[in-house]
């Protein structure tokens, strides 16, 4: 199977190498800047095209790594007549094969997304860390692509298209979110007089430890703090110490999903107080 990409950035240049130096074969590149598909083409050790046509010719498999917002675009954009018997692939979390590329069986071909759980943060080195990476996988091809995946290493799951909204959701608390949460907790500490590098270094032992817990035991049971201990006092003390609406509610909202944890691990325990301040 010779896989194609159309779209140059840092999903485009992560995975074709990641795939290149797992023994798959790559057709190339094309992108709307010419100079992107040939670095893309010299960074993977396959070639730049100059026309999707040219590119959809050379792949069994053309995966469109544009932005979300793109996808849509960049397909109906397509030889149709070029589609037959092959695979159309993106890489979205939040949208269905279906979705994407409705009609696409009246061309012959068949629409999968792939999506790692993993931020693709660099074009030239985020490949390196992908053989770490969770794949979840959804449409017509969704069983290959987890042989497929398997094979190079990776856990792969395969989802319905009816919780792609859910299913991305969950990736962005554990990603999105908790960089705000960093960011708030950094703020928290600038206020005290440390200054932003002074408070990510004092925060990341804090922070890493504290996530190595969570992936060892569990969400509930690495809980720990004044909510855990129910000591209505001092979260009382930090919510009067958060300045502003938004951090305010943070706070809260978070603290609420704490209590319902606490209760679960705490069953004989008494939350009414930490449940009304909270409210």
């Amino acid at each position: 199977m010779k896989i194609g990409f159309i779209g140059a950035g840092k999903v485009g240049f992560s995975l074709g190498k990641y795939f290149a130096e797992n023994g798959a074969e790559l057709s190339g590149y094309y992108s709307r800047t010419e100079s992107s598909a040939h670095e893309a083409a010299a960074f993977t050790g396959s070639k730049a095209f100059m026309s999707s046509e040219e590119l959809v010719l050379a792949s069994d498999a053309v995966f469109l790594t544009v932005p979300d917002s793109a996808i849509k675009e960049t397909y109906n954009a397509l030889p149709k007549e070029l589609l037959c018997s092959r695979q159309i692939c993106h890489c979205s979390g939040a949208m269905s094969a279906a979705e994407t590329f409705p009609d696409i069986a009246e061309y012959g071909a068949k629409a999968t997304s792939i999506h790692p759980l993993f931020p693709v943060s660099s074009k030239t080195e985020s490949y390196r860390e992908l053989s770490n990476a969770f794949f979840c996988i959804e449409g017509d091809c969704a069983a290959e692509w987890s042989a497929v995946l398997s094979g190079m290493g990776n856990p792969a799951r395969i989802i319905t298209s009816d919780i792609k909204s859910r299913y991305h959701a969950a990736c962005s608390v554990a990603s999105n979110l908790v960089c705000g949460l960093m960011a708030e907790s950094a703020e928290l500490l600038e206020q005290c007089g440390f200054t932003a590098d002074e408070a990510l270094s004092a925060l990341e032992p804090l922070a890493m430890s504290n996530m190595k817990r969570i992936f060892a035991v569990g969400p509930t049971a690495a809980l720990t703090g004044p909510v855990e201990r129910n000591d209505v006092s001092t979260v009382k003390k930090h919510i009067a110490c958060i300045s502003g609406k938004n951090d305010s509610d943070i706070y809260r909202s978070v603290s609420k999903k704490l209590t319902e944890m606490a209760k679960e691990r705490h069953p004989q325990a008494d939350y009414t107080e930490m449940d009304k301040l909270l409210s």
